[in-house]
């Protein structure tokens, strides 16, 4: 007998959303519970492919392996799950990797604009390859595991003034996120960063503090920048990604069987959760421009012009902060990024 289906949305933020239910005719308890937090809300992408994860491993083990995911930072923000995971008081997490930058600073290769190619299977290959590989490596001296990164859209840039082409950047401000990586992005197109809260961009953008900024267009529509910005730039230069971590004395707990039944579910979901994101800024973009902003998208010729501004200094700025281990993620990834075009 099948399963009858798993649980869908909050009976109480402490019990979570509760992935698997009874297997065969009993309800059988599972020999394995893994509580894995995030922070979006139960309507977003991840959590959506979390939910179809924990129904893949539920149905693969026979109920022998449970998800009970936490959405909506329901755990604590995403430095106390990624402490808990840690700690091992919490079985999983799924992260922005902009969030892991100061817990591990090699991830912050991941902040480098226009660093996966826009085509989704070559973007695919550099995360399951040598680069992704050992990018998750570097979590292991940080003392997690990372099993496998999840693409969760790309940004793009809004502004009061016109970006449609690379000189219109220069003498403008953007907020980014604290990281000198980002300021060195924008200083490359002759533009200044001010690093600002998420929660302070609003306001700096209705009075001027900043000219523009750059967020995925889900989240501009999301949040409403559109009200307080004129211009957008369809530019996905900044991958989004997503680190799936587990706390590695449990992982290894796990029966290897159990371990590649997860690793592989969490791959298969890729394809439908990025169909599912873009799918979202379909919409977002329709309602931007619904709202009247003057929107422009880089044709393949600018956005390689932009690359090839951008990238070195943020590339270095990146080294600078990784050292030698940096230099072995950017090393890995060049050679596998001009392996695509071979």
């Amino acid at each position: 007998m099948g399963y009858m289906g798993r649980m869908r949305g909050l009976a109480a933020p402490v019990l979570g959303v509760v992935a698997g239910a009874a297997f065969a005719a009993g309800a059988l308890a599972a020999d394995y519970t893994v509580k894995i937090g995030h922070l979006e809300s139960t309507a977003q992408s991840r959590h959506i492919h979390l939910e179809m994860v924990a129904d893949l491993v539920a149905e693969r083990t026979e109920g022998a392996v449970e998800f009970q995911i936490f959405p909506q930072g329901q755990l604590g923000s995403q430095r106390e799950m990624t402490e808990g995971v840690q700690l091992g008081t919490l079985e999983a997490t799924v992260s922005p990797a902009a969030f892991l930058g100061g817990f591990n600073p090699a991830v912050s290769v991941l902040d480098i604009p226009f660093l996966l190619p826009d085509d989704d299977a070559q973007a695919q290959a550099l995360r399951e390859g040598p680069f992704g590989q050992a990018l998750c490596e570097s979590f292991n001296s940080r003392g997690v595991t990372c099993i496998g990164l999840w693409p969760n859209g790309r940004k793009s840039f809004t502004s009061n003034k016109p970006i449609a082409s690379l000189e219109d950047f220069a003498g403008q401000k953007f907020r980014v996120m604290d990281s000198s990586i980002l300021i060195e992005q924008f200083r490359a197109l002759g533009a200044s960063a001010v690093a600002l809260p998420f929660g302070e961009l609003y306001t700096a953008l209705q009075t001027g503090v900043v000219d523009g900024e750059e967020n995925p267009l889900d989240t501009i529509r999301n949040m409403k920048f559109y009200e307080v910005q004129d211009h957008m730039l369809v530019s996905d230069h900044g991958a989004m990604e997503d680190v799936i971590l587990f706390n590695p004395a449990f992982w290894q707990s796990l029966p290897e069987e159990y371990r590649d039944i997860i690793t592989g579910a969490f791959e298969e979901v890729i394809p439908d959760l990025i169909a599912h994101k873009a799918a979202a800024v379909a919409d977002a973009r329709k309602a931007i421009e619904e709202a009247g902003l003057e929107v422009t998208e880089l044709t393949p010729e600018q956005k390689a012009a932009f690359r090839e501004a951008m990238y070195p200094a943020a590339r270095d700025a990146y080294l600078a902060r990784a050292g030698d281990e940096g230099a072995a993620l950017i090393s890995a990834y060049e050679a596998a990024y001009k392996a695509l075009d071979n």
